[in-house]
């Protein structure tokens, strides 16, 4: 295995910290990794949205876990172009959204008002049913949306679809 081969596996275990059950592998935030000559290491990062307070955290993990496995000269950079998206996001992380209770995204049908939820069905990550309406654009963070479903009448938020 490569250097770089490992340091990807290595990532693997890296966490986002707003849903600790995706990986930064899972989401899509990781976006290359390079050794250099000198064995510094350069991981290359894009943030879900500009503004995500989360990636400084995103770094310093990157930072701290390779640190941990022998890997002392580490710098994280930040790439803002192109833009992430919900495609980023691996079958695998979809799913773990699901189990841990977030609906994931939705491919939108229509118009722009589907991107944010409003004509979009989205399925219930509890009991599965699509009898689910939007209670706020607005969830947890700013990447979700907050829904209730019409049968098991629980509250859930749903990944909201970013193109």
């Amino acid at each position: 295995m490569t250097a770089e081969e490992n340091i990807w596996k290595l990532l693997e275990e890296v966490s986002d910290p707003e849903i600790p059950v995706l990986s930064i592998l899972d989401l899509g935030v990781l976006k290359k990794v390079q050794v250099q000559e000198n064995g510094k290491v350069q991981v290359t990062i894009t943030p879900t949205y500009s503004g995500c307070p989360a990636m400084n955290t995103i770094a310093a993990d990157i930072k701290l876990k390779l640190l941990a496995e022998g890997y002392p000269d580490v710098a994280v950079n930040l790439q803002l172009s192109p833009a992430w998206t919900t495609d980023w996001l691996t079958p695998e992380g979809k799913r773990k959204l699901e189990d841990y209770g977030i609906a994931p995204p939705v491919e939108p049908e229509g118009d722009i008002h589907a991107l944010f939820g409003r004509d979009t069905v989205v399925r219930c990550p509890l009991c599965t049913s699509e009898n689910t309406k939007l209670i706020s654009q607005f969830g947890s963070t700013s990447c979700k949306a907050h829904y209730q479903c019409e049968n098991c009448l629980e509250p859930f938020d749903y990944f909201k679809c970013l193109k």
